[in-house]
């Protein structure tokens, strides 16, 4: 059985996030997302909001399971019996940084990180700009879920 692991701060997750999750899913017979506790940042969602959101975008896929982690990525990988990283690109600015942590990572415990293309309709899709759409009134239901949109809805009109 082979085990991957997907990290991120998913904040918030986007179709971008699931087109890679699930094209995982294919590939692999186990899938762990993980969701990164970085307390440095201050994020739109909390670490269990965005575990729930995944967790209901993830609901139909039986080999995906949602996890957090704070600390050393590697360390969370070999607790959890993950046998590779898998990280998406967007762009090469996404490489450039991606695969220095690759090899830091490789380094550090032997683990060996994959990288995925996004579909080139998510090519410019990030959380980041979910949010900055969102909080200045465009549409983002054809970026995000509908639980996800919701969510940010709720956060933006409430905050």
């Amino acid at each position: 059985m082979v085990a991957a692991l997907v990290p991120g701060s998913f904040d918030p997750p986007t179709n971008g996030h699931l087109d890679v999750i699930e094209r995982c899913g294919n590939l692999f017979d186990r899938v762990l997302v993980a969701v990164v506790r970085n307390p440095t940042k201050a994020p739109m969602f909390s670490t269990d909001e965005r575990i729930e959101m995944l967790e209901a975008c993830t609901a139909a896929w039986d080999n995906v399971d949602i996890g957090s982690f704070s600390g050393l990525l590697v360390d969370y990988a070999d607790r959890e019996d993950i046998d590779v990283i898998v990280k998406g690109l967007r762009a090469i600015t996404d490489f450039d940084y991606e695969f220095q942590m690759s090899q830091m990572n490789r380094h550090l415990s032997g683990i060996v990180t994959l990288f995925v293309a996004t579909k080139a309709e998510y090519g410019y899709l990030s959380s980041s700009l979910v949010k900055q759409v969102a909080g200045l009134g465009g549409a983002i239901d054809k970026l995000v879920p509908p639980i996800v949109a919701a969510a940010i809805e709720e956060r933006v009109n409430h905050d």
